[in-house]
């Protein structure tokens, strides 16, 4: 790759960084193209090269983090054991909506709204969603977890693992935890994933109870 190309890539990945902060915080219509500009570190000018409008934008972020779950969440086609499946799946929630709030944020405050930009991007997320549930459905058929509802189990442990992102405010203050100080990564995916095994009949290591 030559120096031009990445510098730009890097201007880019910059620029979407930026847009999922600001969106996140301020939504579609109270965020400024001025303001995604100065938190990318770069001119009106420049960013107005790199995009064609605000909406745009907004939509090329929805689609890039409704592509990156779906390569980091996955459960479909898994050839773990559901207990390794299940706790490495909550792990990386956790450790995702930790690092990466506004990632969550950003989402949800689409969903808060009504999801009106979303319309291209159902589908996708749908397929993932509907495949996770043939997995899921396969581990019941055969006997290696209780019977679940298969969306409803996925829809639970987002709303588990997301909401550390989407409510980190209250969860710092009750856990202790100042902005600035990482919060106890492994004390929440230690909970979260032994709620989700027991609710599929298997202890902390996976064995039927």
């Amino acid at each position: 790759m030559t120096t031009a190309k990445i510098r730009r890539s890097a201007i880019q990945e910059a620029i979407r960084d930026a847009a999922i902060r600001e969106f996140a915080r301020n939504g579609l219509a109270g965020t400024s193209t001025q303001a995604i500009a100065k938190s990318a570190g770069i001119s009106k000018a420049q960013l107005h090269y790199y995009i064609t409008s605000k909406e745009d934008l907004y939509q090329d972020v929805l689609g890039y983090i409704v592509s990156h779950w779906r390569e980091l969440f996955s459960l479909s086609s898994s050839l773990e054991d559901p207990a390794e499946a299940i706790t490495n799946y909550i792990r990386r929630k956790v450790e995702h909506a930790l690092e990466h709030p506004d990632v969550s944020r950003f989402f949800a405050n689409e969903m808060a709204r009504g999801a009106p930009e979303m319309s291209a991007h159902w589908a996708p997320l749908s397929a993932s969603v509907e495949d996770a549930n043939r997995t899921i459905r396969g581990w019941i058929d055969a006997g290696k977890i209780a019977p679940v509802d298969p969306l409803l189990f996925q829809i639970n442990m987002w709303a588990v693992t997301q909401h550390y992102a989407e409510y980190e405010a209250q969860v710092r203050m009750l856990m202790g935890a100042p902005d600035g100080q990482p919060m106890d990564a492994d004390r929440i995916a230690a909970e979260a994933t032994t709620l989700f095994l027991r609710r599929c009949g298997m202890d902390e290591k996976g064995n039927r109870i």
